[in-house]
């Protein structure tokens, strides 16, 4: 097959610097002062033109032999039949609440509007989530009924709409999104998703999506394959984040330093190097700017099939983690979410 071109609540390090307040060195990412920039979502503008409505038939398109996502099942999910991640057209949503444990400017100080998809693209043997990702749990809703839980959430005084394992509702999600927009939906999309996603589902998000939030999990396909089943993720996932930094660059915070624009990648450190932490990191700092969000996440815990597998079948050490802090910290990153909290929750000997 061709390839295309390539938790506990984080603490800011490197914090990012408010739109408007400019400066140099650390905490600078990109700025505007623009404050109609930090209020109005970009989908509202695509809405206005059609435009949104016109990506939302284009996506649906592609459930048909579906080639939402990088596993191109060749099943046409209009017809109910279903691919890797057991969905057809239906959406399958978990929950959908107030979150407060993303990372700061996302979670802020009113919380995320977080509603949780179920089934995936992928099969992590380790997923913490496996109940809703694997097991598919959770109810079967329509476009219309997503639409009501985004308003419901934004009425609850939330900063943005934290989609988390969307990419294989792109279609659904579009299709909820012009109706919500027509209902009075005026607040920011955060996209958090695994970072395995084809360039042409991501080209249908630009000017929609204003936050990607994105994992960057392997720096090997041989172990995505083996413990993820994602093929050729390393190269899916490079040109992912490139063209997601293409779309909304670097972390733009509001004066309350909340995100209103901007990537922030998510890597979570495993036990025996399982992720390829220094060459992950160095690659995003070699081909991204130094200007992008970075979170280094330190909750790996052996859950789902992962007590099976010598090299996942144990916590995260505190001296792994900090392995991983000392790769960070001689890379130019501005704006890092760090976790520092290990040594609370594993007390082994290996710390």
């Amino acid at each position: 097959m061709a390839i295309e071109p390539p938790t506990p609540a984080p603490t800011p390090a490197r914090a990012p610097v408010p739109l408007g307040e400019g400066g140099e060195g650390l905490g600078s990412p990109s700025v505007s002062a623009s404050s109609a920039f930090q209020s109005v979502p970009s989908y509202l503008a695509l809405h206005a033109t059609g435009e949104l409505a016109r990506r939302a038939d284009a996506a649906w398109e592609l459930l048909k032999g579906c080639t939402v996502c990088p596993q191109n099942c060749p099943r046409d999910r209009t017809r109910g039949l279903t691919g890797a991640c057991h969905s057809g057209t239906e959406v399958i949503v978990g929950s959908w609440n107030i979150h407060r444990r993303e990372e700061p400017p996302i979670s802020g100080t009113r919380g995320a509007g977080t509603i949780f998809f179920g089934g995936c693209q992928a099969r992590c043997t380790y997923c913490q989530n496996f109940w809703l990702s694997q097991m598919g749990h959770g109810i079967r809703v329509d476009c219309e009924r997503l639409a009501t839980m985004m308003l419901s959430l934004q009425k609850k005084g939330v900063h943005n709409i934290d989609l988390v394992t969307p990419t294989h509702f792109v279609p659904q999600i579009l299709k909820a999104l012009v109706i919500a927009a027509d209902r009075g939906l005026r607040i920011p999309l955060v996209y958090n998703c695994a970072g395995y996603e084809h360039l042409h589902t991501l080209r249908l998000l630009d000017g929609v999506v204003d936050i990607y939030l994105p994992d960057a999990k392997y720096a090997s396909n041989v172990e995505a394959l083996r413990t993820s089943k994602m093929h050729h993720y390393v190269e899916y996932n490079r040109a992912t984040l490139q063209e997601m930094y293409r779309q909304v660059g670097g972390l733009v915070v509001d004066e309350d330093g909340i995100a209103v624009r901007g990537l922030i990648i998510r890597h979570l450190v495993m036990p025996n190097g399982h992720a390829g932490t220094r060459e992950v990191l160095t690659w995003i700092a070699e081909h991204l700017g130094s200007d992008i969000g970075l979170s280094v996440m330190d909750q790996y815990f052996p859950a789902y099939k992962a007590h099976n597998d010598p090299d996942l079948s144990r916590r995260l050490t505190w001296t792994e983690y900090r392995e991983a802090l000392d790769i960070v910290e001689d890379l130019p990153f501005e704006n890092l979410f760090l976790q520092e909290d290990l040594t609370e929750l594993d007390t082994t000997d290996a710390i």
